[in-house]
C-alpha cells in the first residue's frame, strides 16, 4: 500500500512541516499515558483519543506503527495515597490502571504496541542518569540527583521559555511544579521515610523522579530516538521540555524527536474544569447521565486537536443529532438495496471508481494528512450524507446500485478513523410516544412533496422523523417503509 503525504504543526519549530519518518514506510510514537491514582477525566480522555486518531489517520495512511503510551505507576501522589490507606504502590495502582484500559476499551481505542510502566523500567532510568552525570549534566546534593540546567545550553528550546534570568542552583524535588518556574529538575530522589517506596541502585537507595520516566522508556523501547512523541499542552513544559534536555543532554549526536504534536486543553461550559467549581467529569460520570460511548467519543474528536475544545452536556446533545442523522444514512442504504450481507469488512482492498465518490476518498484523506483536520474531515462525510439522501429522495434517480455500494463502502473506511458508526440490523424499538398514524401521516405528506418536485420539503420531512428516532427507506418499488432507529 503507497503510502500519502502528512503534514503536521511541529511544536519545536512553530510550522507546519511535511512528515518524514526515519523509515517511510514505519512510524515509531511516543504518547505520555496517565498517572493511575484516580480515574482519568474527559480532558485526559481527550488526549488518548487524539493519539488513537493519530493512529488511525496514519494507519489509513498506509503507514505500520510501532507505538507506545506510559504508565505512570509511581511518583508523589501515589506514594501518598498508598501510605495513607498502609498499602503498597502495586496495590494502590493496580485497579486505577484497569479502569484505564476500560475507558479507552469503551471508548473503542486501538491497543497500542506497547504500554510500559515507570515501576518496571527502574534499570532503564539508572542508567540514563549515570550517563548524564558522566556528561556532567548531572550533580547530586543530599543523596537526590539533580540536572543542572544552566549546563545545557539548549534548554527551553522546545518551549521557547526565558531562562536568562534563572538563579543557578535552585533546585526542585516535586514531580511538578509551577509554569515558568526554571529550575534545576530532579533525576532521583532519595527515600525520605521507611514508609515510602524505594529502590536499591548504584546511585543511591530512591525513586526516580516524574520527567526521567518518558526519556528512559524511549529508550528501552526504540534504542534512539522517535518519529512522533504526543501529549497534552499542558506537559509542553517542564515535562517535555525536561525530557528534551535529558536526552539529548545524554545523547547529544541523536535527534530525540522528529515531531512534537500537542493536544489543546478542554474547557466545560467554557471554563476550565475544576471539582470546586462543579464541572469536573470522568467518562463514567457521563455514561451515568444516560449518554453512549460512540456519542461522547464523537464529541470529543469532533474539534481540531489544536483548538480548545467547548464540552458541555447540551453540545452532547447536539453530538448525538447530528450521529443519528449519519447513522440513519447508512441505514438508508442498507434497508433500501439489502445490503445487510454485502458491508465490506475492511477498507483495505476497496477502490472507489465513481468520480462523484473519489473525489470525497481524496477530500476525507487529504483532511487527514493536513494535520489531522478532524473538522474538514467530517465536512465530508456530511457530503457523502447529503449526496446519498438527496438521491435517495428523487422517485425516479439514475443512480445505479454501484453507486450505493461505494457510499457504503466510504463510509466503511471513514468508520476506520471516527470508530462510531454501525453497520449491523438495528433491533426494532418502542416509539416513546410518536403515534404511527402520525409516522404514516408524514410518510404521505413527503410522498406529496416528492411528487412536486419539492424535494426541500421532502427533505426536511424525512429530518424531522430522523431527529425523532424514525427512519425511512424507499424501495425500488416506490414504496416508503419505515422503522424506530437503534
Amino acid at each position: 500500500m503507497t503510502t500519502i503525504p502528512f503534514f503536521f504543526q511541529n511544536t519545536k519549530s512553530g510550522k507546519k512541516e511535511p512528515f518524514q519518518p526515519k523509515d517511510v514506510n514505519y512510524v515509531t510514537i511516543y504518547s505520555c499515558g496517565p498517572t493511575v491514582y484516580n480515574f482519568a477525566h474527559i480532558g485526559n480522555i481527550r488526549s488518548f483519543l487524539f493519539v488513537d486518531i493519530l493512529r488511525r489517520s496514519l494507519l489509513l495512511g498506509g503507514y505500520k506503527l510501532n507505538q507506545s503510551m506510559n504508565i505512570t505507576d509511581i511518583d508523589d501522589k501515589i506514594i501518598a495515597e498508598s501510605i495513607k490507606r498502609n498499602i503498597s504502590v502495586e496495590e494502590f495502582t493496580k485497579p486505577w490502571t484497569e479502569a484505564f484500559f476500560q475507558d479507552l476499551e469503551t471508548l473503542n481505542v486501538q491497543k497500542l504496541e506497547h504500554y510500559p510502566k515507570a515501576t518496571e523500567s527502574i534499570d532503564d532510568m539508572v542508567s540514563l542518569v549515570e550517563t548524564l552525570q558522566s556528561n556532567g549534566l548531572a550533580y547530586e546534593k543530599e543523596g537526590n540527583v539533580y540536572f543542572s540546567i544552566q549546563k545545557f545550553e539548549r534548554y527551553g528550546e522546545l518551549s521557547k521559555i526565558d531562562v536568562s534570568g534563572m538563579k543557578s542552583g535552585v533546585r526542585y524535588d516535586a514531580d511538578e511544579y509551577e509554569k515558568d518556574d526554571v529550575r534545576d529538575f530532579v533525576l532521583w530522589k532519595n527515600q525520605k521515610s521507611e514508609s515510602e517506596k524505594c529502590w536499591h541502585t548504584k546511585i543511591g537507595n530512591g525513586r526516580p523522579g516524574w520527567h526521567l520516566e518518558c526519556s528512559a522508556m524511549i529508550r528501552k523501547i526504540y534504542g534512539s530516538g522517535i518519529d512522533i512523541h504526543t501529549g497534552g499542552i499542558d506537559l509542553l513544559f517542564p515535562h517535555h521540555e525536561n525530557e528534551f534536555a535529558q536526552t539529548t543532554g545524554a545523547y547529544p549526536k541523536e535527534e530525540f524527536v522528529g515531531t512534537w504534536l500537542h493536544c489543546e486543553h478542554l474547557l466545560v461550559d467554557g471554563e476550565k474544569m475544576s471539582k470546586s467549581k462543579g464541572n469536573f467529569y470522568t467518562l463514567r460520570d457521563i455514561l451515568e447521565k444516560g449518554f453512549e460511548p460512540r456519542v461522547i467519543r464523537f464529541h470529543l474528536i469532533s474539534a481540531h486537536y489544536r483548538s480548545k475544545l467547548n464540552f458541555s452536556l447540551a453540545k452532547l446533545g447536539e453530538s448525538k443529532v447530528a450521529l443519528d442523522r449519519i447513522q440513519n444514512t447508512i441505514y438508508r442504504i442498507l434497508e433500501t438495496y439489502s445490503f445487510w450481507d454485502e458491508i465490506p469488512p475492511t477498507f483495505e482492498g476497496i477502490n472507489f471508481l465513481i468520480p462523484e465518490i473519489q473525489k470525497l476518498d481524496l477530500d476525507f484523506l487529504n483532511a487527514l494528512a493536513d494535520d489531522l483536520n478532524l473538522p474538514k474531515a467530517l465536512a465530508t462525510v456530511f457530503e457523502l450524507v447529503r449526496i446519498v439522501n438527496q438521491s435517495l429522495d428523487q422517485t425516479n434517480s439514475e443512480k445505479p446500485i454501484a453507486f450505493y455500494k461505494e457510499c457504503l463502502s466510504l463510509f466503511v473506511k471513514m468508520n476506520v478513523l471516527f470508530a462510531i458508526f454501525q453497520f449491523q440490523k438495528p433491533e426494532a424499538k418502542p416509539l416513546d410516544g410518536i403515534s404511527e398514524d402520525w409516522i404514516l401521516e408524514q410518510i404521505e405528506k413527503r410522498k406529496l412533496a416528492k411528487q412536486n418536485k419539492d424535494f426541500a420539503m421532502a427533505d426536511s420531512i424525512r429530518k424531522e422523523l430522523e431527529n425523532k428516532g424514525i427512519l425511512l427507506a424507499d424501495t425500488k418499488e416506490g414504496k416508503t417503509t419505515w422503522k424506530k432507529a437503534q
